[in-house]
Formats: C-alpha cells, structure tokens, sequence
C-alpha cells in the first residue's frame, strides 16, 4: 500500500513515505536523534517502529533491528520495513507481502538509505527512488527525501492511486527553539498527496530553517525593503532594522532573522507579499 525511504544525511535521519492511504504519517515513520530511522509499512505494525530504534539504541546493527522486530512476529511474512542507523542500513519485505513488493538498501559517504515499497506499479518505482536519491547527493536531508519520494511517484509509484504522504526528520539542533525536528510533515487526505508534501516542506523550510544566504541592509536594497516593508504596514521611522524584525515576527519568520542583513529566503517572501 505504500512506499518509502528512510535515510542518513550525516547526523540527520529520515523518512518519506507515499500511499493510497490516509493518514498514513501516523503510521510508518519514526526517527530518533542520534539513533536512526524506521519506515514500517505493508500490514504495518506500529511496534516495529519503537523496537527496531531501541534495537539501535542497544548497539544492534540495521539488520539486527530488522530481526528483533520479525523474528518474534508470526506475521512478520505480511510486513515490509526499512531501518537505517548510524553505521548499517537493512530493508525487509515479508514473502506474503502484495504485489508488486520489494526494497534495496544502501550506503554513501553521507550515510545510509532503504527504500521499500508495496502494491506497486513495479519494481521501476523503487529503482526511480535509488536514481534520485544518489543523484541529489549533496543536498539536505529533506529535499532528497522529497525528491526520492517524487521521483517513486512520478515512476508509478502506488497502483491504486495517491491519498496519504509524509516526512518525517531529526537533526540535532535544528528546528523550532532547536527541538531536533527538521520537518514533521503530514498530508493526511489529498489526491495529490506526494505534490502536497512538497508544498509544505517549502513552507517548513522558510519557517524553520535558519538563515542561509544573507545580503546586508544597505544601500538601495535597505531602501527597498524599507519601501517594501511600509506598504505592508511596517515602518519604524526609517528604522529598517526595526521595521523588518516587527514584521518577521508577526509573518512567523524570526528563525531566518540575522543581524547581519537580510536572508535571501525572507527577501522573497517579502517581495512576494508586497508586490
């Protein structure tokens, strides 16, 4: 019903996952700071997913946490999981499981991946997931995530249709008040799921992330914010540092600000907004 990756870009770990299911971000990622990720998945059981990160936790390998999850489960044959931890990465996918039905699992100099999948259009879909996620090496976490989770999609992805997606992901520090959440992202009921996502995520990444690319307030890109800033309601006196923090706080951006100038993120959404 679903397929997945769940993946290590350095300290970071992940998932992203696509179905014709609801609310299917309540069911099969989890990850842990410092441990891993798990993607549990086909007749997914919950338990897999606290089980196979204590596994890691414990000092077990990403195929050891892949048995301690199956090995006492009778119905382990109608599951599919991926893990991947610090070191090692495993894929499963139980022989009872719907066609089409399979997964790969790898490793890079960033870190691990498996990509699983079930009640597929075919084997191409994953194989899309793989070519994607290599060919964005370099990128964060999330938006290779994204682009495995698109490019499964756009290979086929589930035969029945597109209805639930998520994104699941930790890095240490990142995020609000530098919870350790990089994204926690669901589509719960959506006929465009997978497109959905990538919507949200531009959204997470702006509210969210922390500034990038930062151009001083001078000269006539300070009068241009000024200008800019007025005719959306916030002008300071000519105080275009003051001007702008007042409506970075008001438009949820405070995370983007820097007292360096301006990040060329919060730029474009002010442009955006003003013009």
């Amino acid at each position: 019903m679903t397929f997945s990756i769940a993946a290590q870009v350095g300290d970071a770990f992940g998932v992203a996952v696509a179905s014709k299911f609801p609310f299917v971000g309540a069911v099969v990622p989890q990850a842990r700071l410092g441990v891993g990720a798990v993607a549990t998945q086909a007749m997914a059981r919950v338990s897999y997913r606290d089980t196979a990160l204590e596994a890691l936790a414990g000092g077990a390998d990403a195929a050891g946490a892949v048995a301690a999850c199956t090995g006492p489960d009778e119905g382990r044959e109608h599951r599919q999981l991926g893990v991947v931890g610090v070191d090692s990465q495993a894929t499963y996918t139980g022989s009872a499981c719907m066609d089409w039905a399979g997964g790969v699992s790898g490793r890079e100099a960033s870190g691990g991946f498996a990509i699983q999948g079930n009640i597929l259009t075919g084997r191409d879909v994953v194989a899309a997931m793989e070519r994607a996620w290599r060919a964005s090496a370099g990128g964060s976490l999330t938006d290779r995530l994204l682009a495995a989770l698109l490019a499964g999609d756009e290979a086929g992805g589930d035969s029945r249709g597109r209805q639930g997606a998520a994104l699941y992901a930790v890095k240490p520090g990142a995020g609000y008040d530098a919870c350790g959440v990089l994204a926690d992202l669901r589509v719960d009921d959506h006929p465009q799921a997978p497109q959905e996502l990538a919507r949200l995520l531009k959204i997470n990444d702006l509210l969210f992330g922390v500034a990038e690319e930062v151009l001083p307030l001078t000269g006539d890109l300070a009068d241009e914010v000024a200008r800019r800033l007025a005719s959306v309601g916030h002008d300071k006196g000519g105080d275009v540092g003051a001007a702008l923090e007042a409506w970075a706080s008001e438009a949820n951006y405070e995370m983007r600000m820097s007292s360096d100038g301006i990040d060329t993120k919060v730029l474009a959404a002010l442009r955006e907004e003003s013009s």
